[in-house]
């Protein structure tokens, strides 16, 4: 029987997928780090380096949207596995983010000292693996695989992914004025309520995959 197509419910998943990447993404909670790796910067340089990193977002998102779900094919990794990695990798994010931290998951030691050496922190560490890390990336491939085979929906996600790149440029653009009302105190509370949003989108992604995997599990 073919789909009926619900134009209420397609529009209230997106808002949810929208929701759901900006809290993985974060963008107000790299501010500080955007700050630091653009200090010395002229407004202008700090300008291109924010629209550099939306630019990357929206790029390696688009990217995943469309061809997570053949490299997920080409692998032989069902989209089941495939959530219940992705949900245990963005608890390890939550976890992180909710004691205020950058996951190792995010950047590591390496590629922090690293990326002071680099002119284009737009793209490294801010575009990758900042902001469209794993967690980013492993949520847009199962939204993406989830709709496999209804293409307006797949193309309709690209909706919250413009979105949140938008709102990476606004936040990076605002950068100064944001820590400066916020404070540090004030970007580790939204850091830490994106992270229990993330936990609790972790734990829906890691019970759907097991329910699929082991159907008798949850029952």
């Amino acid at each position: 029987m073919p789909r009926v197509y619900d134009a209420g419910m397609d529009i209230l998943e997106l808002v949810k997928a929208a929701l759901a990447l900006f809290a993985i993404v974060d963008p107000v909670g790299v501010i500080p780090i955007f700050l630091l790796a653009t200090q010395g910067y002229t407004l202008a340089q700090s300008h291109a380096a924010a629209r550099i990193a939306a630019l990357t977002v929206l790029g390696v998102l688009t990217l995943f949207t469309f061809a997570g779900g053949s490299m997920l094919m080409f692998f032989g990794i069902r989209l089941a596995a495939f959530s219940v990695a992705g949900g245990l990798l963005l608890l390890l994010l939550a976890l992180s983010m909710v004691q205020a931290h950058v996951s190792p998951q995010r950047q590591t030691r390496d590629e922090a000292v690293e990326a002071e050496e680099r002119d284009a922190v737009g793209v490294v560490p801010l575009g990758i693996p900042l902001l469209a890390g794993p967690g980013a990336i492993t949520h847009v491939i199962v939204a993406a695989s989830a709709a496999r085979g209804e293409v307006l929906h797949q193309v309709a996600l690209l909706i919250p992914v413009a979105l949140v790149a938008l709102s990476v440029w606004l936040a990076f653009r605002a950068a100064p004025v944001i820590s400066r009302r916020l404070g540090k105190t004030g970007i580790h509370v939204v850091t830490r309520l994106m992270g229990l949003i993330i936990a609790a989108i972790s734990v829906e992604m890691i019970a759907t995959g097991l329910g699929k995997l082991f159907p008798g599990l949850l029952a």
